[in-house]
């Protein structure tokens, strides 16, 4: 089994967006997706060359831009494909009890799984008090909140995506909110795994690196009894393909134990996920 806990099923308005052109720059990985608007077959097609049995979909909601890709549009593929998939929700950030609202539809109405946030997209670190009703929200609720650590690749300011002092403060003020921290950390990785060791709460996920691309520090991490059961494995698709991700994971040194947790079971535990079948 292989759960991908952050990928996209891309819109045109999230995939042109000028945002990502230096991303588009660096991976190539867009250009092999077909014009126009795409199916939700195309990113199943992706899965399943790769191996990947479930995915995390998540939307995005942008300050100017509005939905790129809109919570009601990842709750349809969800419900036509529920074997496959499920939703991690995004919300507005200006009027923070309007983005309450939203979440508590996305999760009580539609069933999804999270909460997605990106300090970066507002240009504002986490600890900003707006962010604060959605982590009360969320521990209500039972949802993770994710977010992306490390620099941005997208053409907008890193620094909101310092695990210290940001996600160190937000694990201290809610200690039983669940924060799984997204793209690794980097260049600040061991800053994230010290967040990760210090706060039982707190996990990071491998979206947007290949397996020859983790920093060397993550993978002892993942290969330790404690840090074995805090990384979760994803892609970033379409920024990266599932296939490309998992390219070279033999290298990674990981016993049985340890590649069953990166692969489906840690994430199945952190998002309350049912086992197969179920």
């Amino acid at each position: 089994m292989i759960l991908d806990a952050w990928m996209q099923h891309p819109t045109r308005r999230f995939l042109e967006n000028d945002m990502f052109a230096s991303l588009r720059r660096w991976t190539g990985e867009q250009a092999e997706l077909a014009p126009g608007e795409i199916p939700i077959s195309a990113s199943l097609a992706e899965m399943d060359a790769a191996g990947v049995d479930f995915g995390l979909l998540t939307a995005w909601y942008a300050p100017k831009e509005g939905a790129l890709i809109a919570n009601d549009e990842v709750a349809a593929w969800v419900r036509a494909h529920p074997d496959r998939f499920a939703g991690v929700a995004a919300v507005a950030l200006e009027k923070p009890m309007e983005g309450v609202r939203e979440l508590r539809r996305c999760v009580l109405e539609l069933g999804m799984v999270g909460l997605r946030m990106l300090p970066w997209l507002w240009e504002t670190p986490p600890t900003d008090r707006r962010f604060y009703p959605l982590y009360a929200a969320c521990v209500e609720l039972g949802v993770p909140f994710c977010t992306q650590v490390g620099h941005t690749g997208p053409l907008r300011p890193s620094e909101p995506g310092r695990p210290i002092p940001y996600i160190d403060q937000i694990a201290l003020d809610f200690p039983e909110l669940v924060i799984v921290g997204g793209h690794v950390g980097y260049p600040w990785t061991e800053e994230m795994i010290a967040v990760a060791r210090k706060h039982e709460n707190v996990y990071i996920d491998t979206s947007a690196y290949t397996s020859k691309r983790l920093p060397g520090e993550l993978v002892a991490y993942m290969q330790s009894r404690g840090g074995r059961r805090k990384v979760l494995f994803g892609s970033n698709y379409p920024m990266i393909f599932p296939e490309h991700a998992l390219a070279d994971l033999d290298r990674l040194g990981l016993d049985d134990e340890a590649r069953e947790l990166y692969l489906h079971e840690n994430t199945r535990r952190v998002f309350s996920l049912p086992a197969p079948g179920g």
